[in-house]
């Protein structure tokens, strides 16, 4: 799958905030229950403190799918640079500071290729 994840850098920026259940917002990107209350993806302004940028790895990856969030975790860790990755139905979603942005998408086409990491 690794070779396969085609990634491409979504438009928008996002933010993760907490919100009620009963106030998720309309233009959220996900949201999810958690023990402590509900968190939500939803767009911010770009230059928001703590905004990120979504890249999408384009492959299909089934749920039973293994390695594949490993290795790109393991690739931007090695950059430094912090992700949070979602996974839904068709394509895994990783979210990357806004600053970080570009060299991320460039770190993950070249794991995608095949190239070395080191």
């Amino acid at each position: 799958m690794v070779r396969q994840m085609a990634p491409r850098l979504c438009d928008g920026v996002f933010g993760f905030e907490a919100a009620t259940a009963s106030a998720i917002a309309a233009d959220a990107l996900c949201w999810f229950r958690e023990e402590e209350g509900v968190s939500v993806i939803r767009p911010v302004p770009a230059g928001t403190p703590d905004a990120m940028r979504q890249i999408t790895l384009d492959v299909h990856s089934a749920l039973d799918g293994v390695g594949l969030t490993a290795a790109v975790s393991k690739a931007l860790a090695a950059a430094n640079i912090p992700c949070n990755m979602v996974a839904a139905l068709h394509h895994d979603h990783v979210f990357v500071p806004e600053a970080d942005a570009p060299r991320a998408l460039q770190i993950l086409q070249r794991l995608s290729a095949g190239e070395d990491q080191t």
